[in-house]
């Protein structure tokens, strides 16, 4: 009887990695709002009245006077220690509630990321600016909309 010798063998290592990530978790902390706006008379356009991320009120045109708290929007957002979250927050259709037809656009001012500083709660707030253009046709009424705001790693 023939015996084959054995075939020599060759053992190669690789490395494995996991990273596991905690879902998110988004939850709306505050709304946005911009104050009362009072219009002058006449005709005028591009008046625009915006809130920065941190709360700072711009109203700067002879045509409106703004009053009133105002805020920025806050949200919280929870999730893995040390990753990097994106935000998207597109600009909101706001409806005025006395004239469904007429309607601002708030131009959304929202950071592009965070980064997460531990783990589950307390979580990282952010906050979501904006601004509006009013014009002398712009329509007396509280006008009311909705972000649509989405976090992701």
């Amino acid at each position: 009887m023939l015996m084959a010798s054995p075939a020599h063998a060759a053992t190669v290592t690789a490395s494995v990695n996991a990273t596991p990530t905690k879902p998110l978790v988004l939850a709306k902390v505050q709304d946005l709002d911009l104050g009362s706006v009072t219009l002058a008379a006449g005709v005028w356009s591009n008046a625009t009245v915006s809130i920065s991320q941190a709360g700072v009120l711009s109203c700067a045109n002879a045509n409106i006077v703004c009053a009133g708290a105002t805020l920025p929007a806050k949200y919280n957002v929870q999730g893995s220690n040390q990753q990097t979250v994106r935000i998207s927050a597109p600009n909101v259709t706001m409806v005025n509630q006395n004239d469904s037809s007429q309607t601002l656009t708030l131009v959304t001012d929202a950071p592009a990321s965070v980064l997460l500083t531990n783990s589950g709660f307390p979580g990282k707030d952010f906050t979501i600016g904006g601004s509006v253009t009013l014009n002398s046709t712009t329509g007396a009424g509280t006008y009311v909309g909705t972000f649509n705001v989405t976090v992701d790693y």
